[in-house]
């Protein structure tokens, strides 16, 4: 028991109990039970977590709110504005009226690394929810469809015709009329936890439309330009982080830029030996070891260690000319006598090996057997609801 939990008197035990309670009537439930106590203590005042429960999941007027629990609308609406800020109200505005909704565990592990902010009681949820972690990734074991889909790097792509507009970073974002920032929340929470800052930038989880405004209007993020969201895009490619989308055709709201060090999906699979973590793309990574110079980059920055150098003795002082985008040329040479291999069947077709080949051996190509995400955010809800209970 923590100091937390022991410094609770009974009547506080028993309001964040209800809580949770009610947190495990929504889609996503409350993996690990007890176990969320002293993580939703550090989060919530006994005052909210009385609020919040029974607050409804799906969005509702202030109108309605107000006469569930039997307040004033001015009244209620002040609170519940403060709770969006603290990233644990959804709150937007549709036709007009402020609609209101409980964020789920789910939600509420990513608003709290949004912000960015490093200070005494963001270190001590981090830890505390770096503590839950097993519990809360364990519905993630047995689901095909995770929550973020690997987007390909479009410019390393061999065949740009055989892209689907849902792969097509320009057409995603050409789909968007709001743009916004925020910081990683699983960069966040590892440097926090290990007091240690991540090589990576934090700044560079993007969200759109909607969930972009919910995230500048309480301070959650920062509105960028489509030119800045390129611009992160293209950085975070340069620096070897994986593009991942949310998992579904129509309306993904947001972009992430993954580690493998620091990503929960990433941590599913090293940390807890899940069998799957991010959803691959439908392209694989191709080698060309007839032009390949052998310097091992691609083996560097693979996030799924699905490439080696292999001996080949006839590529050693093998040269290959490279143009240069200005049309100039330059020459590389094979100097180690190796080439790179893939292993396919690691490969989560990212491109991110191929981004910076200097002598352009490798590209993705389309694979054979494709596999497309859920149309809507809806379908790919059920069909992770349905995993998880095959019998209803």
């Amino acid at each position: 028991m923590s100091e937390k939990d022991a410094a609770l008197t009974q009547k506080e035990k028993e309001i964040y109990t209800g809580f949770i309670d009610w947190l495990k009537k929504s889609w996503y439930g409350v993996p690990g039970g007890e176990k969320l106590l002293p993580v939703i203590a550090a989060k919530y005042t006994p005052a909210e977590a009385g609020l919040l429960s029974g607050m409804p999941f799906s969005p509702k007027s202030l109108d309605e709110l107000a006469e569930l629990k039997k307040l004033k609308a001015e009244e209620l609406g002040t609170k519940l504005d403060e709770l969006a800020r603290k990233g644990l109200v959804y709150r937007f505005v549709k036709d007009g009226r402020v609609r209101y909704s409980l964020n789920d565990i789910f939600m509420l592990m990513r608003t709290s690394g949004w912000p960015g902010k490093k200070d005494e009681p963001s270190r001590q949820f981090a830890i505390m929810s770096d503590s839950y972690f097993p519990d809360f990734m364990q519905p993630w074991e047995i689901v095909s469809e995770k929550g973020l889909r690997v987007l390909p790097i479009n410019a390393v792509i061999e065949d740009e015709h055989r892209i689907l507009p849902y792969e097509e970073v320009k057409k995603l974002l050409d789909s968007y009329t709001y743009f916004s920032v925020s910081h990683c929340g699983c960069r966040v929470k590892k440097s926090l936890v290990t007091g240690v800052p991540d090589k990576f930038p934090t700044e560079v989880c993007l969200h759109f439309d909607r969930l972009g405004r919910y995230i500048v209007e309480n301070g959650l993020g920062r509105e960028i330009t489509r030119e800045e969201t390129e611009e992160i895009l293209e950085k975070c490619a340069d620096i070897g982080l994986i593009h991942a989308m949310s998992n579904q055709q129509e309306g993904p709201d947001t972009i992430c830029n993954c580690c493998s060090c620091c990503c929960m999906w990433f941590e599913a699979v090293k940390r807890l030996k899940h069998s799957g973590g991010l959803v691959p793309s439908n392209f694989h990574i191709s080698v060309n070891q007839e032009t390949c110079s052998g310097c091992g980059l691609c083996v560097k920055r693979c996030p799924m260690e699905a490439l080696h150098l292999k001996d080949m003795p006839s590529a050693k002082g093998r040269k290959t000319i490279v143009k240069n985008k200005d049309g100039g040329e330059r020459t590389l040479t094979n100097k180690t006598g190796k080439v790179s291999s893939a292993n396919t069947d690691l490969c989560i077709g990212c491109g991110v090996c191929a981004y910076r080949c200097q002598s352009r051996s490798l590209s993705l190509i389309r694979n054979e057997s494709e596999h497309h995400p859920p149309q809507t955010g809806r379908d790919w809800a059920i069909q992770f609801i349905s995993a998880r209970n095959p019998a209803s």
